[in-house]
């Protein structure tokens, strides 16, 4: 069944209508992607009138969504479905189209319906899509609200396909549909007659110096919290046997889906330097071959995920004087955090305790090592047969094991966008030992506020400092506190997206 709730005050006059995509409920600030879209809905909330549509899952409870009601205008949910015959069927449909298994995965009609219902009910001025995987819905939404009949695409991948993501002679050029999805939007001029002439533009498909719709459609941002294709390679590069097969052809097709969205949309958002560069290369292969088309220098917008500082105080942590064997603490503890159905997560945790963990324990025998995550695989879960290491599964209240631990740990090998975990670390006062890519994105200082460390015994080494020098453990855990406060603070950092808004509604 599909919620809605409403009940925020009124925006003031002259504010935007907003509806906003999010593909987990944002909240509670749980995960990574959760934290980037909650601060970015309360900014948004702050100043324009946004419609917040969500999918959930069967553990997001009621009191979630009315957290969330008295941010936003409106709450929307409509309930995800997963199981193994939606995966058969998504990779069938994955291989027939060219689309990432995973995005054709989560074709849900009650969401096709209940945004087509909005459109048609709201004028909304921008469509808001959290992370690539709604970045479909909102094109299917923008693509409703400029018609007078049902749209002809019924799901979010129709429009995708329609934006140029299948493979084909298409793949490094804009597809006609790539045009009909808002490619020319903003800056991008196209002359009618060429697009025309391609079979590429319906009526009023393009704004700027052409004749618009007689109703136009709503403006397009998308906020990617990762060069997804990106990762997609860096996991398929570190995968072995059949998955390594399947990880080729899900990156392949990332990097098609991914380039015909960042074209189709007329603002990105993404959370580093590295990102966005990653983003303009892709997209740059993607121009149409029409000479007087010119990639906006400013369509990326680099914005980090921040977090709020003013709301939670650092941990209280007595560091005791230590010996050669038992380090600090009694015992001494390691601590990973992070959602354990994320491969990388689970090779990082992995990597750790079958080759750091042993040459930390010869110098500290009596140290732990805790993994708290949501859904660890088995794998994971068997690591706890010895007694020092302990898997927690999801924790409601982490705040026992964040008092508890010494060093945290956050050993990737993959992944991009930022590590929210570091930011978090860093807030709740907790010394952290990294490696390079664990830490990319992020402002980082080694030996400052932060240990970063490439390979097991470097890692190892770094760990074992902190447990053994208490004024390195203290100095570490006040930098990084204080640095989280000058460069990830929410109501600081996010006013630079009103820019990027009022960009888009001139």
């Amino acid at each position: 069944m599909v919620g809605a709730t409403t009940g925020h005050p009124a925006a003031p006059l002259n504010t935007l209508n907003i509806l906003f995509l999010t593909q987990v409920l944002p909240y509670p600030l749980d995960a990574g992607p959760k934290v980037r879209a909650y601060y970015m809905l309360r900014h948004l909330a702050g100043r324009h009138r946004v419609t917040l549509v969500s999918f959930v899952r069967p553990d997001d409870r009621p009191e979630y969504v009315a957290h969330l009601q008295g941010i936003a205008h409106a709450v929307h949910t409509v309930p995800i479905r997963r199981s193994a015959w939606r995966n058969i069927r998504a990779g069938v449909k994955g291989l027939l189209t060219g689309l990432p298994m995973v995005i054709a995965r989560d074709e849900i009609p009650e969401m096709a319906a209940l945004l087509r219902r909005l459109v048609a009910e709201t004028r909304f001025d921008v469509i808001h899509a959290d992370q690539l995987s709604m970045a479909g819905w909102g094109l299917l939404a923008a693509r409703g609200a400029g018609e007078t009949q049902p749209a002809a695409a019924s799901m979010a991948t129709d429009v995708a396909l329609d934006a140029g993501a299948r493979p084909g002679p298409q793949q490094a050029t804009a597809s006609a549909g790539a045009l009909d999805a808002g490619a020319c939007h903003g800056t991008q001029r196209i002359p009618q007659q060429a697009a025309a002439s391609a079979g590429a533009l319906d009526a009023g498909a393009c704004h700027g110096t052409q004749q618009a719709a007689t109703s136009a459609r709503p403006r397009t941002l998308l906020d990617e919290h990762n060069a997804i294709y990106h990762l997609a390679e860096r996991m398929a590069a570190e995968a072995t046997g059949l998955r390594r097969l399947l990880m080729r052809r899900e990156a392949a097709a990332f990097r098609r889906y991914e380039a015909a969205i960042l074209h189709a949309y007329d603002a990105v958002l993404a959370v580093t330097e590295e990102d966005r560069a990653l983003l303009l290369e892709l997209l740059s292969g993607f121009q149409p071959p029409m000479s007087n088309l010119r990639l906006p220098d400013d369509k990326i917008t680099v914005i980090p995920i921040c977090v709020a500082p003013e709301a939670v105080q650092p941990v209280s942590r007595a560091i005791q004087t230590p010996s050669p064997q038992s380090a600090i603490g009694n015992p001494p503890t390691i601590l990973h955090l992070g959602t354990m159905f994320w491969p990388p997560n689970v090779t990082g945790v992995l990597w750790f305790a079958r080759q750091v963990l042993p040459l930390i324990w010869q110098q500290a025998p009596e140290a732990r090592f805790i993994v708290v995550g949501k859904n660890p695989p088995a794998e994971v879960q068997a690591l706890a047969a010895d007694p020092r290491i302990e898997v927690t599964g999801y924790v409601a209240d982490p705040w026992p094991y964040l008092e508890a631990a010494d060093v945290f740990v956050v050993p990737l090998f993959s992944g991009g966008g930022m590590r929210v975990k570091i930011v978090d670390a860093w807030l709740w006062g907790l010394p952290v030992v990294s490696t390079p890519i664990g830490a990319e994105g992020i402002a980082v200082r080694d030996g400052e506020n932060i240990l970063l460390a490439a390979d097991a015994a470097g890692f190892a080494a770094a760990t074992l400092r902190l447990l053994a020098d208490p004024d390195l453990n203290t100095r570490l855990r006040v930098a990084g506190r204080r640095w989280v406060e000058e460069h990830y603070a929410w109501q600081v950092v996010y006013r630079r997206v009103d820019a990027v808004y009022e960009q888009l509604s001139e």
